[in-house]
């Protein structure tokens, strides 16, 4: 028989009754002693997301010169399969599926943090110059005017320097949003101008090569770059995924998320470098392919909902974006290859237009 102290002092045992139920649209896992809230809507968008980039990436391997089945091609990939089939897969489309998925991952990432920091759908890394910045850096390494540099670190320090000087001309990039999106116009105007002066003045062999690389292409990427964005890509989505669980609170006021323990500026800084590093490596691969960094964003937003900053579902978009663009150049005027940026251009235009006519600037007191 227990004491009256000791039924006092022992704790009751939860029940299911008194249990915290889970907030709308998210489920409750436990794991082990702990639990955790799993949003359900992110989750099923993100999973379908994923099994679409599988199909479309059994059809890149699958179409081309010489067709394959879908099946046979997978099987290829792995190494299975007859010796023509191997290296067919292996070594000519596997590559080229490898580089579009971590271009198209690398931009949906960047895309989806900028267009959060500056609460404007139109502020992506190929609107507010970073792209046109390190397209000039990787021309001027690719022509002998910077010889010192490697592509990929030139892309990174033409990144940087469009993203610094949009960042300190356009105070900011967050109540400054449009601003700050007006200046990046300004700044990749003018690194676009320099691009296009290096060519016309680089010898004809080296502007050939690097005009093709300008227009936005996966035929001549670079084995070592697509390493780079690998590696680079390895680090920067655990810390985008952090930086956007930040981002969601300076949707209210910088002084809200600062009464939350958010440093704002620090923030800031954080998503301008994550931005920096994958767009310039994934303008060192491709080149600048436009439009994939302003529609994955979107394209998440409306498949995982508006209560979270869908960094992982923007990757996953933008792969899959950049992957249909590439199968839809190399196919659709077959023998002829049309540049993927190209095709996103073509798409893009009407799509950016729709996003001029539908957004409207911010009000603020």
């Amino acid at each position: 028989m227990k004491t009256a102290a000791e039924n006092a002092v022992e704790p009751d045992a939860p029940s299911a009754a008194t249990r915290r139920p889970a907030p709308p649209g998210t489920r409750l896992l436990a794991l082990g002693g702990r639990s955790v809230l799993v949003p359900v809507r992110p989750l099923l968008g993100c999973t379908v997301l994923l099994l679409a980039v599988v199909a479309v990436t059994a059809v890149c391997l699958a179409v081309g010169e010489t067709n394959l089945d879908p099946v046979t091609a997978l099987r290829a990939a792995f190494g299975d399969g007859t010796a023509r089939d191997v290296l067919l897969v292996e070594k000519l489309r596997l590559p080229r599926v490898e580089a579009a998925l971590a271009v198209g991952a690398a931009l949906g990432v960047a895309g989806c943090l900028m267009q959060t920091l500056a609460q404007n759908r139109l502020a992506t890394p190929d609107t507010v110059g970073f792209n046109e910045g390190a397209t000039a850096f990787a021309v001027a390494s690719v022509t002998g005017v910077a010889t010192q540099l490697l592509p990929s670190a030139a892309a990174l320090a033409g990144a940087a320097t469009a993203a610094s000087l949009a960042f300190a001309l356009g105070g900011g990039a967050g109540r400054n949003g449009y601003r700050f999106l007006v200046v990046g116009l300004g700044i990749g105007a003018v690194f676009g101008a320099v691009t296009n002066l290096m060519l016309s003045r680089a010898a004809i062999d080296s502007a050939n090569a690097a005009y093709a690389w300008t227009v936005g292409t996966l035929n001549s990427r670079d084995a070592d770059a697509v390493g780079y964005l690998e590696l680079g890509l390895l680090a920067c989505l655990p810390a985008a995924v952090l930086l956007g669980r930040r981002l969601s609170l300076l949707r209210f006021s910088d002084a809200v998320a600062t009464g939350l323990g958010v440093r704002v500026r620090g923030l800031r800084v954080g998503v301008l470098l994550v931005s920096v590093v994958c767009a310039g490596l994934a303008v060192a691969v491709a080149g600048p392919l436009g439009m994939i960094a302003l529609a994955a964003p979107e394209a998440a937003r409306r498949i995982a909902g508006p209560r979270c900053v869908p960094v992982l579902t923007s990757a996953v978009a933008g792969a899959a974006f950049t992957l249909l663009a590439d199968l839809i150049g190399r196919t659709l005027l077959s023998p002829l290859e049309v540049p993927a940026g190209l095709v996103t251009a073509v798409v893009g235009g009407p799509y950016l237009l729709w996003l001029l006519l539908t957004t409207r600037p911010r009000r603020t007191a």
